[in-house]
């Protein structure tokens, strides 16, 4: 399967500018075919194709006065811009296909220099490499230093340099790495989780996981990061230079929030053959008095954590649909309550008598309905399997 691994790069002052260009002209590149292939649509003439793009906006193009400075950039770097944009449409004609269903695809943007995020991607073509000393070698960049976190398991085929909003440069790589060596052994436990607020996450076994709130935790340094960038002059250093504040600040909740749940979902998926989260509605939950403390909480990235993770180690990720009703049932006897107040955290089964944490207890009907949908998933069933609903 293919593994991203991003690393820090330093670039001298020198080498950042020679970045700056190859952005740069990539970017020019992507607009120049995107604004073709949008006059295209306009008149109702064919798709351009990216092999007739890259004859007239690249080769043809660096022997004309406007656009001869293309040649400051590595010509792999120029064509990846355009198969990028190749993927970006398949990715949208998809999405209105209904290929991609439950997830909307924008069709491609225009890029700016603006965009606080610039990136090049660097194929073999470029003759990119890493060298003896451990310094990462570009074409017309140089040699620049890596902060080497681990050692990549296979010879990469691409890197992405990448400079983020916090004016901080990364490298990239993507490998191909063999499937049956990171298997786990198989093991018995499997594990139902409600996701929460108060508490990150809710076992069935009744743990409960603390949410680190590392958004709240920063708000005020944030806050006032933020003041001072309201009152600089638009266009001014000092506004860069607050804004370059700000984005770091950001960057490090980020990275905090990161790293403390690619812990937590490494642990889940080497302690259980089988882990069942429940799918929430973060976009309609973005848009509650609660959109700080959803954000904040990044459950979309968890589960995804979870999900290529249990793809990599051969462990099995179940989704349970919204829909079911994990909070009205009863653990012990199946009986549907009904609808609960967030305010009632325990409550007693009018059919068994059976006293219940709310969280607990729908994490134990997820696991349920979790182990139902793998059951059937395991008999070659074809098709969605639906939710049990009430």
């Amino acid at each position: 399967m293919q593994l991203r691994y991003s690393f820090r790069i330093h670039p001298t002052a020198g080498q950042c500018k020679s970045l700056a260009r190859a952005f740069g002209c990539a970017r020019v590149v992507w607009n120049d075919a995107l604004r073709l292939r949008q006059d295209a649509h306009a008149a109702g003439l064919p798709f351009p194709r990216s092999a007739d793009l890259s004859k007239s906006l690249i080769t043809q193009a660096k022997k004309t006065a406007e656009r001869e400075w293309l040649s400051g950039a590595p010509v792999g770097v120029l064509q990846q811009s355009l198969r990028d944009q190749d993927q970006a449409w398949r990715n949208f004609f998809d999405s209105v296909k209904g290929k991609r269903p439950g997830l909307k695809v924008e069709p491609p943007r225009f890029k700016t220099r603006r965009d606080n995020r610039q990136s090049a991607r660097y194929t073999r073509s470029d003759r990119w490499s890493v060298t003896e000393a451990d310094r990462l070698r570009l074409p017309k960049v140089g040699d620049i230093k890596v902060t080497w976190s681990r050692r990549l398991p296979s010879e990469p085929s691409s890197v992405t340099v990448v400079k983020d909003p916090a004016g901080r440069y990364w490298a990239s790589f993507v490998v191909e790495t063999d499937p049956a060596a990171d298997l786990l052994p198989e093991i018995g436990a499997d594990c139902g989780i409600d996701l929460g607020l108060t508490h990150f996450a809710i076992t069935d076994q009744g743990v409960k996981i603390d949410s680190p709130r590392f958004l709240r935790r920063a708000e005020k340094k944030l806050k006032k990061a933020q003041r001072e960038l309201s009152r600089k002059v638009r266009g001014s250093r000092n506004r860069e230079k607050a804004r370059v504040k700000v984005a770091r600040a950001h960057a490090r909740v980020a990275n905090a929030r990161k790293d403390w749940q690619h812990k937590l979902s490494t642990r889940l998926i080497s302690e259980n053959q089988a882990v069942y989260v429940e799918t929430l509605s973060v976009a309609g939950l973005g848009r509650t008095r609660l959109a700080k403390s959803v954000h904040d909480a990044g459950w979309a990235q968890f589960v995804g954590m979870l999900e290529y993770k249990a793809a990599r180690y051969g462990r099995t990720v179940i989704r349970v649909d919204r829909g079911f009703p994990s909070s009205r049932l009863c653990s012990a006897c199946g009986h549907n309550t009904g609808a609960k107040p967030l305010s009632v955290r325990e409550w007693g089964c009018p059919h068994c008598g059976t006293r219940h944490d709310r969280d607990v207890n729908a994490a134990r009907n997820i696991r349920t309905e979790g182990r139902r949908i793998r059951a059937v998933r395991q008999h070659h069933i074809p098709g969605d399997v639906p939710a049990l609903t009430g």
